[in-house]
C-alpha cells in the first residue's frame, strides 16, 4: 500500500505570533523598567492620553490607530500641547508647592490642583477672612502667604524664557446675598477686594506687583455645586493662578 503524503502546510502558519507576542512584552517591560515616575508632569500625561486615544476600540482597531490619518493627527495633537520644558517647570513648581502646603493641603485650609489656565493654588476664604471682610487674618495667613511668596519668587517660577512667571488672584464667594447694611454693595465688591488684599500682603513679601493680574467673580464660578453649608464653604476661596504662557 502506497503511503499517503503529507498534507502540505502551504504558507505560514500562526505560530510567530507567540514570538511576537513575546518580544513586545519583553520591550514593554524594558521600557516600563527605564520609566522614572518622578519625571511625569501633567503635560506628560496629556500627550500620553492623547497617544493612546481611540487604540483598542473595535475588532480591527489594531491596524486602523496606524492610519494615515490618525498617524497625521497624533502627530499635530502632540505639538499643539505646551511646551515640554514649560510643562517640566510647572510640573516641579507643583511639586514644590505640594510639598509647602501638605499640612494645609490636608487640613482643607489649601487646595491644589492644575488646569487648562497653568498651577492654581486655592486657600480656603473662611481661614483667611473674617464674613463679610476683606481684611486678612494676619495670624492664620502670615505663615502660609510667607511660604507662598518664596515660592513665587523661587527659580521653579520660571518659563521657558527664563522670565518669572504672571500670576492671576481670583476672588469667589458663595451664593448668600450681601448685607446691606454692611459694608460691600454686593459679592462683587467683596470678591474683589479679597484679591487685593491679597495681593498687597505678597507685593510686601517682595513679589512684583506688575506679574499679578487681579480680579474678582463673586459666585459666579462655583467649585461645588451644593447649597449646604459645606459646599458654600468651598466656593468661598481665593485662588492664586500660575499662569502658561498661553495665558497671560
Amino acid at each position: 500500500m502506497a503511503k499517503k503524503k503529507k498534507a502540505d502546510s502551504g504558507g505560514v502558519g500562526g505560530e510567530w505570533i507567540v514570538t511576537y507576542s513575546d518580544m513586545v512584552t519583553l520591550m514593554l517591560c524594558f521600557f516600563v523598567a527605564l520609566f522614572n515616575p518622578d519625571d511625569v508632569t501633567p503635560t506628560t500625561i496629556e500627550a500620553m492620553i492623547s497617544s493612546l486615544n481611540n487604540i483598542g476600540l473595535g475588532a480591527n482597531s489594531g491596524g486602523n490607530t496606524l492610519s494615515s490619518g490618525k498617524s497625521a493627527d497624533l502627530g499635530n495633537t502632540i505639538m499643539s500641547l505646551p511646551a515640554m520644558d514649560k510643562g517640566q517647570s510647572l510640573g516641579t513648581a507643583l511639586k514644590r508647592a505640594v510639598s509647602l502646603f501638605n499640612t494645609e493641603v490636608k487640613s482643607n485650609k489649601v487646595k491644589i490642583t492644575h488646569d487648562e489656565r497653568g498651577l492654581v493654588i486655592s486657600f480656603a476664604g473662611d481661614v483667611f477672612f473674617n464674613p463679610a471682610s476683606a481684611r486678612l487674618n494676619i495670624e492664620a495667613a502670615r505663615d502660609i502667604l510667607y511660604r507662598l511668596g518664596g515660592l513665587l519668587n523661587s527659580n521653579d517660577m520660571r518659563d521657558s524664557t527664563g522670565k518669572l512667571r504672571k500670576l492671576r488672584i481670583e476672588g469667589h464667594t458663595d451664593n448668600e446675598p450681601i448685607d446691606p447694611a454692611g459694608p460691600w454693595d454686593s459679592n462683587w465688591e467683596l470678591s474683589t477686594a479679597r484679591s487685593i488684599s491679597v495681593l498687597r500682603y505678597l507685593t510686601d513679601l517682595g513679589v512684583d506687583e506688575k506679574r499679578f493680574q487681579v480680579s474678582g467673580f463673586a459666585d459666579t464660578a462655583p467649585i461645588s455645586r451644593s447649597n449646604t453649608p459645606v459646599g458654600q464653604a468651598y466656593n468661598r476661596r481665593v485662588d492664586i493662578i500660575i499662569l502658561d504662557d498661553g495665558h497671560l
